[in-house]
C-alpha cells in the first residue's frame, strides 16, 4: 500500500462529525475565511485521527485526556500511511481544531501543541525557464493549426496560461475570477486569494490583449459575475480541468507532464526575482503573508546564479 492512500476507511459517525467536527469546519469556512481545500485536508485529518484513537480503544477516555505518549504513538504510525508533508498538514489541523475546542471550553490542554514531527526535506520550488514559457503559452496556437482543437479551446487555454504566469495566480484564484472584477484600462484584477483576502494584481499587457480577444470574440456571456474561464457553455471551469488542459499543453510543448499549473506561478515569482525585483513587492503580488514564504524563491535564484557562475567562471 503506497504511502497518502489509505485503504477504505471506515466512515466516521455522524454524533462523533456533529459533535466534535461540525462546529470547527463551520468556523474554518466563515470566520477563519479558509479554502475549501483547507476545510477538506483539516477534516480528513480529523477523521483519520478519530479512526487511530477508536482503533486504539483511546477514543471512550476522550481527547482532553492525551498526553504526549499517546500523540507520539498517533505520529509514529501516521509516518507509516502518510508522507512528511501530509503529516505535517494533517498535525496542522488537529492543532488548530483543539485550539479551538480550548477556546470554547472543551479542552483544557492542546495535546498537539508540542507534537514531536519528522524534519521536512528542503525543497526548492520548480520553475519553468523563460523559453520553456514562450514554448509553452504557444502550445494553444500550434494545436490549433494542426488541427487539434477548435479556436475557442485555443483563445480560452492560452488566455488560462497567460494569467497564470502573466499575474501569478494560483488555478483556484483562476477559476474564480470573473469579468467583474477585471479592468483591462487600468490592467489589473481583484483577486480573492487564501483566507478571502482580496488583493491587486497587474495582468501585464499579453494577458490583457489575449482577454480582450477572448472576450470580443469567444466568450458567451460577459457579464460581471460570468467567469472569465468558461466552458463553450459559459460555465465556469473547474480546477481539475484547469489541471487537465494545462499536461495536455505540456505534451504539445514536449515539456516533463508530471509539471502542474502552479508551476506557471513559481515561474512568475522566480522570473520577476532574477530580474531584480524587490522580494517584498513579489510577496504582495502573490498575496503572501508572511515574507519567509516568497523567501523560498530567493533560494532558487541563488542556486541558478550559482549554477551559471559555476560553469561560466574560469576559476569556478
Amino acid at each position: 500500500m503506497s504511502k497518502d492512500k489509505p485503504s477504505k476507511p471506515q466512515p466516521t459517525p455522524e454524533p462523533v462529525l456533529s459533535s466534535w467536527w461540525a462546529p470547527f469546519g463551520e468556523h474554518l469556512e466563515h470566520e477563519r475565511r479558509c479554502s475549501s481545500y483547507t476545510v477538506r485536508n483539516y477534516r480528513a485529518a480529523f477523521e483519520d485521527f478519530y479512526r487511530w484513537l477508536a482503533s486504539s480503544g483511546l477514543w471512550a477516555r476522550g481527547i482532553g485526556s492525551l498526553g504526549p505518549r499517546e500523540i507520539r504513538d498517533f505520529v509514529i504510525e501516521a509516518q507509516r500511511r502518510y508522507g512528511r508533508r501530509t503529516l505535517h498538514n494533517h498535525v496542522s489541523g488537529l492543532r488548530a481544531l483543539c485550539k479551538f475546542w480550548m477556546r470554547k471550553g472543551r479542552l483544557k490542554v492542546n495535546p498537539f501543541s508540542a507534537a514531536p514531527l519528522p524534519k521536512l526535506e528542503k525543497r526548492l520550488p520548480q520553475f519553468l525557464t523563460e523559453e520553456q514559457v514562450k514554448t509553452l503559452l504557444a502550445s494553444p496556437q500550434r494545436l490549433l493549426e494542426a488541427g487539434g482543437c477548435d479556436a475557442f479551446t485555443a483563445w480560452r487555454d492560452r488566455l488560462a496560461m497567460e494569467l497564470l504566469y502573466g499575474a501569478g495566480l494560483r488555478v483556484s484564484e483562476l477559476v474564480g475570477l470573473d469579468h467583474g472584477a477585471v479592468d483591462l484600462d487600468e490592467g489589473v484584477a481583484r483577486v480573492m486569494g487564501k483566507g478571502r483576502k482580496e488583493r491587486v494584481c497587474p495582468l501585464g499587457k499579453v494577458a490583457c490583449a489575449v482577454l480582450r480577444k477572448f472576450r470580443g470574440e469567444f466568450a458567451p456571456r460577459t457579464g460581471p459575475s460570468d467567469p472569465v474561464l468558461c466552458n463553450a457553455d459559459g460555465g465556469r471551469m473547474t480546477v481539475r480541468a484547469v489541471q487537465l488542459m494545462f499536461k495536455r499543453h505540456l505534451g504539445v510543448a514536449g515539456l516533463p507532464l508530471d509539471l502542474t499549473p502552479h508551476k506557471l506561478r513559481h515561474s512568475y515569482a522566480t522570473h520577476l526575482l532574477n530580474a531584480g525585483a524587490d522580494l517584498r513587492i513579489v510577496q504582495e503580488l502573490l498575496g503572501h503573508s508572511h515574507l519567509v514564504t516568497t523567501q523560498v524563491y530567493t533560494h532558487v535564484s541563488i542556486a541558478r546564479l550559482k549554477d551559471v557562475y559555476a560553469k561560466a567562471h574560469p576559476r569556478a
